[in-house]
C-alpha cells in the first residue's frame, strides 16, 4: 500500500512539474503579429447589443505571458459589471466609443468568477465580479484613450453613451493564461 501512495505521489509530482515547467521561459526570437484585420475580425464576433471579451492571442514571453485581445460594450441595454483580476495587468487602448470608466473604489456583492470559467481559464485568471463599484474614481474615456489597471484593481464602465470597442493587451507575470492560445475563429 505504502508503495501505491508513493508511485501516486510521484506521478503527481511529475505531472505537476510538467504543467509548471510547460512554458519556455525564454523569450520569443521572433515577433508576433496582430494584424488589424484580426482585430476587426475577432470584434465583429461581439452581439451588437451586449458585451463581448475576446482574447486574440496569448504570446510566451519566457518571463511572463502577453495576451491581446478586444472587447465590445454595447450602448443598449446590457447589464455591465465590474471586474477585478488577481494577477494580470490591464491595458486598455479605446478604439471606438465612448463612455464611464470607472477604477478602485470597493466592489459591490463581489463574488469569485468560476474556475473552470473562460474569464479564468483564457482571458484574465482568477478574478472577482461584482454588481458595481462604490467610491470609485470615474472618468470620461473616448476613442485613443488609454488606461493602465493594476492587478487588484476593480474597473467597471458605469455608463456606454456609445457602443465601444477597444484593445486590451494583458500582462500575465505568473503564467496563468494559456501560453500559444489563438482565438479558435483565427484557425480557419
Amino acid at each position: 500500500m505504502r508503495r501505491i501512495v508513493l508511485c501516486v505521489l510521484a506521478a503527481l509530482f511529475t505531472v505537476s512539474q510538467t504543467a509548471t515547467f510547460s512554458q519556455s521561459r525564454t523569450p520569443p526570437t521572433m515577433a508576433t503579429d496582430v494584424t488589424n484585420a484580426e482585430i476587426h475580425a475577432i470584434a465583429k464576433l461581439a452581439p451588437a447589443d451586449g458585451i463581448a471579451d475576446q482574447q486574440i492571442r496569448v504570446v510566451d514571453m519566457g518571463k511572463y505571458n502577453v495576451a491581446i485581445g478586444v472587447l465590445h460594450r454595447s450602448a443598449k441595454p446590457a447589464r455591465q459589471g465590474a471586474i477585478s483580476h488577481a494577477q494580470v495587468t490591464e491595458v486598455y487602448h479605446i478604439i471606438e466609443g465612448s463612455g464611464t470608466f470607472v477604477t478602485g473604489g470597493t466592489m459591490v456583492d463581489g463574488t469569485p468568477a468560476a474556475a473552470d470559467g473562460t474569464i479564468v481559464k483564457i482571458l484574465v485568471g482568477p478574478s472577482t465580479n461584482a454588481a458595481a463599484i462604490r467610491n470609485g474614481q470615474s472618468r470620461h474615456v473616448g476613442p485613443g484613450d488609454v488606461i493602465v489597471i493594476p492587478p487588484g484593481v476593480a474597473h467597471w464602465f458605469s455608463a456606454v453613451e456609445s457602443d465601444m470597442n477597444y484593445l486590451v493587451v494583458r500582462v500575465d507575470p505568473d503564467h496563468i493564461l494559456p501560453a500559444d492560445y489563438v482565438n479558435p475563429a483565427l484557425r480557419k
